[in-house]
């Protein structure tokens, strides 16, 4: 094994000669010297043969041993001897250590750009005083540049929405499909921008995208020749909104067999007891109140969008308290509430409360629950107790599962569920036809997706659209206006996977930049980060011997 020298180590492979190296307390002072061959002039590309004169700079080059490394290189300065060139004199660069008006080496600004990509401006220019680099936030954002956005589109395009503020402003990221880079960031997600951006930009054969109509009336305009290409994971997750809604309907069915296999208690005593309502908590009033604020704008002809702004709702918000029954939005509200310590006992104090028409003291009741395992306070039992005297307590609640998690029993694989869980489900497809009915519908719908079976999609349609509760003939309409999307969604092997999974990379930039960002600097950011990853995906992999 050589011994390597100190210029060796300092400037390897770099045509420059040290002279004196100094050390002090906090940075590492290197004074060097270009010997190179004569450069030739920027200006004509003639070769250089006479010196006019020499002078000193300084560059900022990466830390050693934790010390700022300061480079005093001298350069020398040229005659151009050609007569036609407009360039009298001119100064030589050492190549790999130095560049016009510049103050730091090809290195730093190497280092400098580098975390200028991951981390912005303000984390980067923390980052950068930690690593003993001089770069303040506007300079680490100068050295970002945005790679060149080809004229073609590349042949499969993939193309989704992001949020710049959520609920508010939307922009729209163009994904390459088969090189999962991206191509361009677009400054909002109507359909005239898309649709401008395709015809400046021909070329596209297949496009991935959600349900977005916007984009669907972008592609008929601008891209008709186009495969357009619904998403499966989107499918997937519209199929579990209209069966979570299907399960939401039919909770009267579920309690209702509950109740009915329920074996009685012997002999009880009840007593005279208002009926059973929701108590007045924050979440039902709010429900309650909203409710009727949307339908009372939706009746004065106010659009989604003006109620969205006046009440300060996203418009899905809108939309749902809109189209959703009261009672329904408030069973989710009460569903929402967690279920206290107190919650398995109630049964017992009921019953005990009925038992001695009231006449039982909180204390003992205490006492009795803690034989049986309670671990709450005694405050607990008391106010439920006084909430049974008042006839304002809230009913027991049935033991029956939750709409959302009847739907992801629905969604799973058969063979990925627990012997609990296929019992449980097996209890509700007894209790309420509707949802065994929207139950096939969708485990065949899920099969026909993992399994890329587009040519039965018409035959599902039509049996959902003839038998199936409302909802689920719904989401099947849905699918019969996009037919051919989704038919090639179901049949080919493109997706908006690989978009999503830059969304998200979308948002963590987004939120690393604290919302100051314009959109072009953002836009920036988003091309030059993925630009780097797919270069770094790209790169040849070595493996040491």
């Amino acid at each position: 094994m050589g011994v390597c020298s100190l210029d060796d180590v300092l400037f390897p492979g770099i045509d420059v000669r040290l002279d004196e190296v100094v050390f002090t307390a906090e940075v590492l002072l290197v004074s060097a010297v270009a010997c190179g061959l004569p450069p030739r002039c920027p200006g004509c590309g003639a070769r250089a043969r006479r010196v006019h004169s020499t002078y000193e700079r300084g560059l900022a080059e990466r830390p050693l041993t934790g010390k700022k490394l300061q480079i005093r290189l001298r350069v020398r300065r040229f005659f151009c001897d050609r007569t036609s060139c407009r360039r009298r004199t001119f100064v030589e660069q050492v190549d790999g250590l130095s560049e016009r008006y510049q103050r730091s080496s090809l290195g730093t600004k190497m280092w400098l750009r580098a975390v200028a990509v991951e981390l912005g401006g303000r984390a980067g220019e923390r980052l950068c005083r930690q690593l003993h680099l001089a770069a303040g936030r506007s300079k680490l954002l100068d050295l970002l540049e945005p790679p060149v956005v080809p004229d073609h589109a590349p042949r499969v395009l993939g193309v989704d929405e992001f949020a710049f503020r959520k609920g508010c402003t939307y922009g729209t990221v163009l994904v390459d499909g088969e090189a999962g880079r991206v191509v361009d960031v677009l400054p909002d997600r109507t359909a005239e921008t898309f649709a401008e951006w395709l015809r400046t930009h021909p070329g596209v054969e297949i496009i991935c995208r959600d349900r977005a109509t916007a984009y669907t009336r972008a592609v008929r305009e601008a891209a008709p020749y186009a495969l357009e290409v619904a998403d499966r994971w989107h499918l997937l997750q519209n199929l579990s909104a209209a069966v979570e809604k299907t399960c939401h309907q039919h909770r009267n069915c579920l309690r209702k067999h509950t109740e009915d296999e329920t074996p009685a208690l012997p002999e009880p005593v009840f007593l005279e007891l208002p009926p059973p309502t929701l108590p007045p908590t924050q979440i039902i009033e709010r429900t309650r109140h909203r409710h009727a604020d949307v339908h009372r704008l939706v009746e004065a002809g106010w659009t989604i969008s003006a109620i969205g702004r006046r009440l300060k709702l996203d418009r899905k918000t809108v939309r749902r308290f809109r189209d959703t029954d009261l009672d329904q939005l408030l069973a989710s509200a009460r569903e929402r509430r967690p279920a206290g310590v107190l919650e398995p006992f109630k049964p017992y104090l009921n019953t005990r409360f009925t038992d001695t028409e009231g006449q039982v003291s909180g204390s003992r009741l205490f006492l009795e629950l803690r034989e049986r395992g309670y671990r709450g306070s005694r405050q607990v039992v008391r106010k439920h107790l006084a909430a049974l005297r008042s006839g304002t307590a809230e009913p027991v609640r049935a033991d029956i599962p939750s709409p959302r998690k009847i739907t992801s029993w629905i969604m799973r694989p058969r063979e990925s569920l627990t012997h609990s869980q296929e019992q449980q489900l097996l209890e509700v497809r007894l209790a309420c036809p509707d949802i065994t009915r929207a139950c096939d519908l969708a485990r065949t719908f899920a099969e026909l997706v993992r399994h890329q079976r587009g040519h039965l999609l018409m035959e599902w349609i039509r049996q959902a659209e003839t038998d199936a509760p409302k909802p689920m003939s719904g989401f099947a309409g849905f699918l019969r206006r996009d037919l051919d999307a989704v038919t090639a969604g179901l049949t080919l092997s493109w997706s908006s996977g690989v978009v999503e999974g830059h969304v998200n990379r979308v948002k963590t930039l987004k939120r690393s930049m604290y919302g100051r960002a314009s959109f072009a600097l953002l836009q920036t950011r988003i091309l030059t980060h993925g630009h780097e990853l797919h270069r770094a995906r790209t790169a040849p992999r070595f493996s040491g011997v």
